[in-house]
């Protein structure tokens, strides 16, 4: 009774009552593969699919000749699978930490600049500006082309410059590329910058496609989209890309590759 009244209340979708029947079952004849196997069926409406999958196991020994315990045992298998992964996707979607990834800047940043704290603001303001931009791309699937300025608090005229400079146009041609080269080296110099931070997506790059060269300047990263990441200061120049895949229907950011700047840069040498 308890058996057929779980799965009457499993087919109105009555989980609760559903699963208290189950467990009635199991308490009254604990060798009936029955009771597990109804138990397996109402976790797996519940989308608890681990769950669902032992209740399904546990069925199996009682009855290990029964196909539909043994085909239920594959499904859930594979349910269980494939949401323990789309969970360690949005995990990794929404818990975005690139600062463990630059550890070689770090490194740099700490040797050229010495004992100066320029170089933790230097660090800090390059792991935020990378960390929005991979945010962006997991939320939009795009990231707008910038670059991005760390700016002097004491001499910065703010009105007049701003910390972002959008550069939209620059991979157009080899003319719009030089302009706006140019204008941003000036740019960097009457602000007095302190770093600069470039972030653009491969797509939008019709020159230069620094990932076409050979030789040394050969590409080992795949065709997939991803963001070029430039990072610059009068003493330190970096350069990563950030692979880009989708993965069940989600978008996302692989670790960034260190490129080496002088075969692959995106723009000339910023400040002077």
């Amino acid at each position: 009774m308890h058996s057929n009244r779980a799965a009457a209340f499993l087919h109105l979708v009555k989980l609760s009552k559903a699963i208290a029947d189950a467990e009635m079952t199991i308490n009254l004849k604990p060798e009936w593969e029955k009771g597990y196997f109804r138990k397996g069926c109402i976790l797996e409406a519940m989308e608890r699919y681990e769950d669902a999958l032992a209740a399904f196991q546990i069925a199996s020994k009682y009855n290990p000749q029964s196909s539909e315990v043994s085909k239920k045992i594959k499904i859930l298998t594979q349910l269980a699978k494939d949401k323990k992964r789309t969970e360690e996707l949005e995990n990794m979607r929404s818990n975005v930490d690139m600062a463990k990834h630059f550890d070689a800047l770090k490194s740099e940043l700490s040797e050229k600049y010495g004992a100066e704290d320029s170089w933790k603001e230097f660090f800090s303001f390059h792991v935020e500006t990378v960390e929005n931009a991979v945010k962006s791309w997991h939320e939009t699937s795009k990231v707008d082309p910038r670059v991005y300025f760390l700016l002097n608090k004491e001499k910065t005229d703010t009105e007049k410059y701003a910390p972002a400079v959008n550069i939209d146009k620059a991979f157009e041609s080899p003319q719009t590329h030089n302009n706006c080269f140019s204008f941003l080296r000036q740019y960097a110099e009457d602000s007095f910058a302190q770093a600069a931070c470039l972030v653009t997506p491969k797509s939008i790059i019709s020159y230069p496609q620094v990932w076409k060269g050979q030789g040394s300047r050969k590409w080992k990263h795949g065709q997939n989209d991803g963001i070029f990441v430039q990072f610059e200061s009068p003493l330190v120049r970096r350069l990563w890309f950030i692979p880009s895949s989708t993965e069940k229907g989600k978008t996302l950011c692989r670790d960034p590759v260190p490129l080496d700047i002088s075969a692959h840069e995106i723009l000339p040498r910023v400040f002077k």
